[in-house]
């Protein structure tokens, strides 16, 4: 089978509560589509977990505008850490996710009124855009982006992409365009580094071109990647002494087609998986194949081949994609039917 990239699925966001995490987001930017809700041991990742199994409990919320989820992830029996020290822009790891909005400023009004914390001006570095943090001190970007799947109320969509800090940009960008299919630069640039802390970074936005997806593809939607290197100082790990799991962005997630074919190219790359569930995982409500690899700088990188998929069920009904042609997209019908999984009010 050929390797697929289809989409980022999700980013991983490590937290406090999950109940008070999806909540917020559920309410303010429309991720209430709660596909699945879980609470397992991670038995797969004790290499991150100072080699405990560790239990946890996960929501994947989605918003139906079009993009990838989020996976709110909680320690059940371990405080989750915070940052040795304030992340920076260009810090090695997930600095921010970003997310589509079809209407920035009306967005930012919003945000504004609401109160976060840290909310930039809109600027214009390849699209216009914006940042603030929740409220559980995660960053977040707000990106102009008209891609929608469906009609939707929020003014934003769903995950877009994420902000990484890279210490050797040419060695990222390979790993990005070999592994993920990020091969089409959109900007690439030397700017001030933003957090106002003085010095200069190198930016590079980079897409996927986006050839047979297939899958969930439509609804996850095109993606961005943006890679910060810092050129004037040596940039801090974001989880530097601190476990997978750990209060922040823990990962990002991509669907994808052809897990034994990407297994492959890792290994002959040199970018083998360091987690493999081998055959499926199980997660109550969800079943694939997941995996892990490092990008050069150690951040996560999840990769998930879709097996089994929740419509209704409380009758019972999945979706078994197994058993459907791993070359095409799923009927639009088909992926809007996830509706049914809207939560209206908190948890």
């Amino acid at each position: 089978m050929v390797d697929r990239i289809n989409g980022i699925q999700q980013i991983g966001i490590g937290v406090l509560d999950v109940k008070k995490v999806f909540n917020w987001y559920r309410k303010h930017l429309g991720f209430d589509i709660l596909l699945f809700e879980d609470e397992a041991v991670a038995s797969l990742m004790t290499r991150y977990t100072n080699n405990k199994a560790e239990r946890r409990e996960a929501y994947l919320s989605l918003n139906m505008t079009g993009g990838g989820g989020l996976e709110i992830w909680q320690f059940k029996d371990r405080v989750p850490v915070a940052p040795e020290v304030p992340v920076n822009f260009g810090d090695l790891g997930i600095y921010a996710m970003k997310i589509r909005c079809k209407n920035l400023p009306e967005m930012h009004g919003y945000l504004k009124e609401l109160g976060v914390c840290n909310l930039s001006e809109i600027s214009i570095t390849n699209k216009p855009n914006f940042y603030f943090d929740d409220p559980f001190n995660n960053r977040v970007q707000m990106v102009e982006d008209t891609y929608s799947f469906s009609r939707q109320s929020s003014l934003n969509g769903g995950v877009q992409g994420a902000v990484i800090g890279v210490s050797d940009m040419e060695k990222s960008k390979q790993f990005y365009a070999t592994m993920l299919g990020y091969t089409m630069v959109c900007y690439d640039n030397i700017d001030p580094v933003l957090d106002k802390i003085k010095g200069k970074c190198r930016r590079v936005i980079l897409q996927q071109e986006r050839i047979g997806i297939s899958g969930f593809g439509d609804l996850l939607g095109p993606t961005q990647l943006e890679l910060v290197q810092i050129l004037d100082a040596a940039p801090n790990k974001i989880y530097k002494n601190r476990l997978w799991g750990d209060l922040g962005y823990i990962h990002l997630c991509f669907d994808v087609s052809g897990m034994s074919a990407i297994r492959e190219k890792a290994l002959n790359n040199n970018y083998s998986f360091t987690v493999d569930s081998a055959n499926s995982f199980d997660m109550g409500d969800a079943a694939g194949h997941f995996s892990y690899m490092e990008d050069p700088d150690g951040t996560l990188i999840e990769l998930v081949e879709t097996h089994k998929v929740p419509i209704l069920k409380s009758f019972g009904l999945y979706l078994n994609l197994k058993k459907r042609n791993a070359n095409k997209t799923l009927p639009k019908w088909l992926v809007k039917s996830l509706v049914l999984h809207r939560v209206k009010t908190d948890r």
